[in-house]
């Protein structure tokens, strides 16, 4: 189960195919959710154009900012696959007072791609996809001190399916490994409790520059 408070940023990581939308579609309103993939079609008109990804980034933030400050429950659906694409996420958390939950998907590479082919509007290269997924792992086993309140780590579709999300009770504080399944990210697949040392920034075992997530 993922615990969420009835006011708070929930950032779904992940790379692309592995379930990220259709989970927000399942657990969450229409209106809740703000997609970089819709804001990058807002701008350029093709939710596929990268060009316009520095843009788009721009819009999400604003939007998410400007929800925090009515207090509603935002859900940010962006690959966020390093420290550096959700620490702009988690100043803006930062500033409104909010509790920040990161929601991780560790699924095979396989299941990326077959989900990606049966996208009827775009496709994402098969070679961006692995890449989101060697990010994922260098940057997991340090986002536990990067500022989040919780993490959940869901291993395997079976986690992803069974998972509930209940969002009045009081607000979890460790990092949770979610369901059975075979997880390929550091870490064994299964349940894990780890705490999250209060949700207090700290240093991340640092891999290099690398550009945000889509």
């Amino acid at each position: 189960m993922i615990q969420l408070p009835r006011f708070a940023l929930v950032v779904l990581v992940g790379p692309s195919g592995c379930g990220k939308s259709t989970f927000a579609r399942r657990h969450f309103g229409a209106f809740e959710t703000v997609s970089s993939d819709v804001c990058r079609a807002l701008v350029a008109g093709d939710p596929g154009d990268q060009t316009a990804t520095a843009a788009a980034f721009d819009v999400l933030h604003l939007i998410v900012a400007r929800r925090l400050e009515r207090r509603l429950l935002t859900v940010v659906d962006a690959t966020s696959v390093t420290a550096e694409s959700r620490a702009p996420l988690l100043a803006i958390a930062r500033q409104h007072q909010v509790p920040a939950i990161a929601v991780v998907f560790d699924v095979p590479e396989e299941l990326c791609l077959r989900n990606d082919a049966a996208r009827p509007d775009r496709h994402v290269p098969a070679e961006a996809i692995r890449l989101h997924r060697e990010r994922l792992a260098r940057s997991l086993p340090g986002i536990h001190t990067e500022g989040f309140t919780a993490v959940h780590l869901l291993r395997g579709v079976e986690a992803i399916d069974a998972v509930t999300v209940d969002r009045t009770s009081p607000l979890a504080t460790t990092l949770r490994g979610g369901g059975a399944g075979t997880g390929s990210l550091p870490g064994p697949p299964g349940s894990v409790d780890v705490p999250v040392r209060g949700g207090a920034a700290g240093s991340l075992s640092d891999p290099g520059p690398m550009p945000g997530g889509t």
